[in-house]
């Protein structure tokens, strides 16, 4: 019987082998489980679920991937990567006391098309694939009341990312910075999120709806932190993020990572190609704000004045050809305002769209849009182009989206490969470059999960940094081999290696004790047992044996026992002879010099 983990409240579920579908003795909750079939899998679903119920979406749909690469087939492992996705947490209703999910990573993708929901429906039974979908529909459900809420917020400028309060429940010094930097933004009249004052009015109800809007809507992020801990505070880490998440397809984002009291290299890897602010620096603010003005400055969404024409007899074409010759010209801002004009009389204007689509992607003509490398389903002028779009221009818009969906896939999938061959090859030396360089890689590579063999290269990556801990391992450089184990968190038995790892960093001081023992001048009996006891002891790890090369101290200690045993009798015979005996003496003396002398020879293999 396996148990596992309900995905509600985190009780034990008692599982017998061919169920698929379980009551919580706890909560009450009807739910899908994994395949009870192998033990590594029981223990990985259960850690990937604690660390769901923590919201560490990232960590735990790292370990939902590990299952997939080993496990391909088990639906409960795509289903969990949907919750992550998603940000589902379980919470109880306050009106009927069950279990109900909650959303913390809204996206406009609905759960309906996503494609881990596709793959976990496929691998289901019958009963599982039904509690799926009525699950998905929950889900769904929520998504878009949230999206409903988060369409009528008005538009931010600039999103303050920070930890509000520490362990003890009192206000961090964060906090305070954060909301000076606030008040020096808000009084050059930009629209800031800062959650202490935007979401003060907003008690008693959920919070993502907002916190939605305002990432879609900034174009600057400020990542705010005196500690490397409050980097990567769950709720913090989870807005910076989605917001880079957002930057990868929206080039006019910006995260500007502000630290204060701690080394720039300090902050999360994730930040380390990004320009940051020292917020102890002299300046620090009028720094901040000429950058975050040229910023805004460049983004076609600052507001400008413009002349509308409201008669109501006057076409709407010969606006928006003035608009294509604008774009032609580059004259991006005349572009988007004649386009605005277009859009006054005809809400519903396809080419319109399409027409502001391309003066904030800075494209001259249709064709171009073809050469960029982002995924347009993430622009909200391309989404309401294909919503009111339809014959030619919706065909036009669809082929657009196939094609920079191709190109971008295809040059981010000959970067990763180009970072994989970087992995790969001889000249990465030091451990902390090896990591960093997989990181990369992987990073990209999970951008496009679902293109080409993007699955089995993850799988190599990992592989490959799994080799060089085992070597590593073995070399007896045990907290490389730690680093390079924690970076492939859950893979194969990185858990059982590194607990192997801190032992044999504790069991040095063992084998060097045990290592001068046998090399003392005259060895003895018991000291030699206890070294043999001690190597014997190391010898049962296959890569602790390899890194203390536990095998020939072994050999060295029998041999010296051996030789030992030949030595003691030799000795009681030499005390028992009287000194007269003098021919007797010497050939013992010389039996002894000889054994004594293999003992030396055998010394100077260690």
């Amino acid at each position: 019987m396996a148990i596992f983990k309900c995905k509600m409240c985190g009780g034990d579920l008692n599982v017998n082998d061919g169920m698929s579908l379980c009551e919580c003795e706890y909560c009450g909750t009807k739910q899908t489980i994994p395949n009870a079939d192998n033990e590594k899998k029981v223990n990985l679903f259960n850690r990937a679920n604690r660390l769901r119920f923590a919201n560490e979406f990232d960590k735990a749909a790292g370990i939902f991937e590990n299952i997939i690469a080993e496990f391909s087939e088990e639906a409960e492992a795509y289903w969990g990567l949907c919750l992550c996705k998603y940000g589902i947490e379980y919470v109880d209703d306050p009106t009927t006391a069950k279990k109900i999910p909650t959303c913390h990573r809204t996206s406009y993708e609905s759960i309906f098309e996503d494609n881990n929901f596709d793959l976990a429906l496929e691998y289901a039974d019958s009963e599982s694939l039904q509690m799926y979908r009525t699950e998905a529909k929950e889900i769904d459900r929520l998504q878009k009341s949230i999206l409903e809420i988060a369409q009528n917020e008005e538009p931010f400028d600039i999103f303050i990312c920070y930890k509000e309060t520490d362990d003890a429940g009192q206000r961090t010094k964060d906090s305070v910075l954060a909301q000076d930097t606030y008040d020096a933004l808000t009084s050059k009249g930009y629209k800031v999120f800062f959650s202490r004052i935007t979401l003060e009015d907003k008690l008693g109800q959920e919070f993502e709806p907002y916190i939605f809007s305002a990432l879609n809507s900034a174009k600057v992020m400020l990542a705010v932190g005196t500690k490397y801990e409050y980097f990567n505070a769950v709720w913090v880490k989870n807005e910076w993020k989605r917001f880079l998440d957002l930057m990868r397809n929206d080039r006019s984002k910006t995260l500007i990572p502000c630290y204060c009291d701690i080394d720039a290299y300090d902050m999360p890897p994730e930040f380390k190609n990004l320009q940051g602010q020292d917020m102890s620096k002299i300046g620090f603010i009028q720094d901040l704000l000429r950058g975050v003005g040229k910023i805004l400055s460049s983004d076609s969404s600052v507001v400008k004045e413009t002349i509308i024409q409201s008669s109501t007899n006057v076409s709407a074409s010969p606006l928006l050809e003035r608009a294509f010759m604008f774009l032609e010209d580059g004259n991006w801002q005349s572009a988007d305002e004649y386009c605005e004009k277009v859009l006054d009389m005809e809400p519903k204007n396809a080419q319109a769209y399409l027409g502001k689509l391309m003066s904030e992607l800075h494209v001259k003509d249709e064709n171009s849009l073809v050469q960029i490398e982002l995924n347009l389903n993430n622009y909200d002028n391309y989404k309401k182009a294909v919503k009111f779009a339809n014959g030619e221009i919706k065909r036009k818009l669809d082929w657009l989206r196939e094609q920079t969906t191709k190109k971008f896939n295809e040059d981010t999938y000959n970067s990763a490969i180009k970072k994989m061959s970087e992995l790969q090859s001889n000249h990465l030396i030091y451990v902390y470059r090896i990591i960093d360089t997989y990181q990369q890689a992987i990073k990209l590579f999970e951008g496009i999960y679902d293109y080409k063999d993007v699955k089995s290269k993850i799988k190599e990556c990992k592989n490959y940094i799994y080799q060089k801990g085992i070597l590593k391992m073995q070399d007896g450089e045990f907290d490389d081999a730690i680093k390079l184990f924690k970076s492939i968190d859950c893979y194969k038995d990185t858990e059982q290696l590194l607990k192997e790892c801190k032992h044999g960093n504790d069991v040095k001081i063992i084998f060097n004790s045990a290592k001068s023992f046998i090399k003392k001048y005259h060895p003895d009996m018991y000291h030699l047992k206890t070294a043999l006891a001690d190597f014997e002891r190391l010898d049962k790890s296959e890569n602790l044996r390899e890194a203390f090369k536990t095998e020939k101290f072994i050999d060295i200690c029998n041999r010296m026992i051996a030789i030992q045993n030949d030595i003691i009798p030799l000795e009681a015979e030499k005390e028992k002879l009287s000194m007269l005996q003098f021919k007797e003496k010497k050939e013992v003396h010389a039996k002894l010099d000889t054994l004594y002398n293999l003992i030396g020879n055998i010394q100077l293999e260690i």
